[in-house]
């Protein structure tokens, strides 16, 4: 498959987080979330792609100042492969590359909090971004680290989903996409994130159109 930087997918990384790991976050990486919120749902364009030029640069400053707290580079990782969805196209490969050393930090650090989102943000890095030798990506290590994510957090409504997309598009093992796919769908739901709740039911539903339509064939 000829792959392209896919800005909604990666767009989609940021909503990786659950309820309970919300309170780990210090003050400073729970201030590049809320802006990051309001940058995402700006309209497509300049304006946009502007807004998380500077917010990146926020997220590595606040990454460097908590060099000894993993969230701080989760975050950074997941402002950088927004900013590269916002960008899209082949100009877009430095910022996820960004975001890739961002992730694996994060990981070598401590990759288990924020339920392993690390993981997971960085399966679907792997899977969207151009393989070799255009960019790094890799469905093997895409597995990998989804299978990764999906260990860390078993019933997680992102981690389900993701892993459900991946065996969709790159694997086409439609009725084990459909497994997870229900699992994402039956997750708790989080409730001071019912926006992104609301957002990945619909991505979700779209989902299991795609692959009802595939299991039809």
């Amino acid at each position: 498959m000829n792959k392209i930087i896919n800005k909604i997918s990666l767009l989609a990384l940021a909503t990786v987080l659950s309820n309970q790991s919300m309170a780990a976050m210090t003050e400073e990486v729970k201030q590049i979330q809320s802006q990051w919120a309001v940058v995402n749902y700006m309209a497509d364009g300049d304006a946009k792609e502007k807004a998380f030029e500077q917010l990146s640069q926020a997220a590595t400053q606040v990454a460097m100042q908590k060099q000894n707290q993993p969230e701080g580079l989760i975050w950074e990782g997941i402002v950088y492969s927004s900013y590269a969805g916002a960008k899209g196209g082949l100009g877009a490969l430095g910022l996820a590359k960004h975001a890739k050393k961002s992730y694996e930090a994060a990981i070598a650090m401590d990759g288990d909090v924020l339920d392993g989102s690390a993981y997971t943000s960085l399966g679907v890095l792997y899977s969207k971004v151009p393989g070799w030798p255009i960019g790094f990506g890799s469905d093997k290590k895409a597995m990998e680290f989804l299978q990764k994510g999906l260990e860390k957090n078993p019933d997680g409504i992102d981690a389900n989903y993701f892993f459900a997309e991946f065996l969709y598009e790159e694997e086409e093992d439609y009725p084990k996409a459909k497994e997870y796919l229900m699992k994402a769908k039956a997750a708790a739901p989080r409730a001071d994130r019912p926006n992104a709740d609301k957002g990945r039911h619909i991505e979700i539903a779209k989902l299991m159109v795609e692959i009802e339509e595939e299991l039809a064939d």
